[in-house]
């Protein structure tokens, strides 16, 4: 594995793989572990048994670094090393990894060949350090802030004020986020760490109440600016530039279907801008909460999928890109959330369990057979330690 040294943050994505042939993996030893049936063994020409595991075929059409491939002649893994001293934490944001599930593939005899693009790989977490840092650098480049005269202000519940706080910390910014008072505490602290300002608004007030906290410091602040993130067109471009790119290049641009939760909208049309002119029928899966369905015209509500379902239709959610709007209730995103974990070893939070349990449906549709799947996964489990996907542990 080779660094590129010719991208840039907004470009290409920053890891090239280009030692790995995307054409069909050889075989070295025996059977894949893919070819396995439902009862653990292998049929005499390493093909399932299983004639609904049939699609895991599919599987060559992009070739992946096995368990096998990375050990040593001592059975140790040995990650290839980046080979290269990054000038700041900044530089490390998005070239996120895209892993298969195969334990959950063969327990749920899947049809389509489901991934999984782990987002919590970026440096504070999730996905919206993409958004964080694309909406100050965008902004500096337009010359509306400054370190030396600008205080940023966003109201914010979510990961999107995490986002904010390390790249404000990391280029000299002061950061004012508002938040209702029922955010999780840790949450809270880990802006506190960052430096942030927090100001807590009454939970009976929602994110309205943060909001127009929020607006009244802008008023009263000189050289104050909101990165708005539900309608700053830098969020979608993040994702053009950066996540729709490493989609492409590490499916060899096979990807077929694209699922992801809906919450600002950002993420499903960058990627969607970017990737549909190369292939029309590429289809953009948004997953919001059966409990607050706006999109799908339902009245907004409460519910406990933090990170989407905002209960408004966001400015830069471009919706004529969405080929479909599936709901997943709270219950079964936390049931999806928890059986990952136990499953593949990947805890993630809860609106990737909603995002993993629309993709499962669709994995197992007889229509969507062959096809690959990717699956946005926004966060990792640890930031919800004080929520309901903890709750009896």
């Amino acid at each position: 594995m080779t660094i590129s040294e010719s991208t840039n943050r907004y470009g290409s994505p920053s890891m090239t793989n280009e030692s790995v042939s995307l054409g069909t993996a050889p075989d070295q030893n025996g059977p894949d572990p893919q070819d396995i049936n439902h009862e653990g063994t292998a049929s005499q020409d390493g093909k399932p048994n299983d004639a609904k595991a049939r699609s895991r075929g599919n599987r060559n059409r992009v070739a992946s670094l096995s368990a096998t491939d990375s050990l040593s002649e001592d059975g140790l893994r040995r990650p290839q090393p980046r080979g290269k001293i990054y000038d700041s934490i900044l530089d490390i944001v998005g070239g996120t990894p895209l892993i298969r599930l195969p334990r959950l593939t063969v327990e749920d005899r899947l049809l389509a060949d489901i991934t999984a693009k782990l987002e919590f790989f970026n440096p504070l977490g999730s996905v919206k350090d993409r958004i964080g840092l694309a909406m100050i650098e965008k902004a500096e480049a337009a010359g509306l802030i400054h370190p030396s005269t600008s205080v940023l202000v966003e109201p914010t519940s979510g990961n999107t004020g995490i986002a904010l706080a390390f790249v404000a910390a990391s280029k000299g910014y002061r950061l004012v986020v508002t938040m209702p008072e029922g955010a999780s505490i840790e949450r809270r602290k880990m802006l506190r760490l960052l430096g942030v300002d927090v100001q807590l608004t009454p939970a009976r007030q929602g994110m309205a109440g943060a909001i127009a906290r929020a607006e009244a410091i802008i008023a009263a602040t000189p050289g104050a600016w909101m990165p708005r993130q539900f309608d700053n067109p830098a969020n979608p471009e993040a994702h053009a530039a950066t996540t729709a790119e490493e989609i492409w290049a590490d499916t060899d641009g096979k990807v077929d279907i694209i699922v992801g939760g809906a919450g600002t909208g950002g993420t499903l049309t960058g990627i969607a801008h970017a990737l549909k002119p190369r292939k029309p029928d590429l289809r953009i899966i948004a997953v919001e909460p059966s409990e607050s369905a706006v999109l799908s015209g339902d009245e907004p509500g409460p519910h406990g999928i933090q990170g989407i379902g905002p209960g408004f239709r966001p400015t830069i959610l471009d919706i004529t890109q969405i080929d479909g709007i599936m709901r997943v209730a709270e219950r079964d995103a936390l049931a999806v959330a928890r059986r990952v974990a136990r499953v593949e070893g990947l805890p993630v939070g809860i609106s990737s369990g909603a995002a993993l349990h629309a993709a499962l449906e669709l994995a197992r549709n007889p229509a969507n057979e062959g096809l690959l799947i990717v699956t946005i996964i926004p966060s990792f489990a640890e930031r919800y330690l004080s929520t309901a996907l903890f709750n009896g542990l």
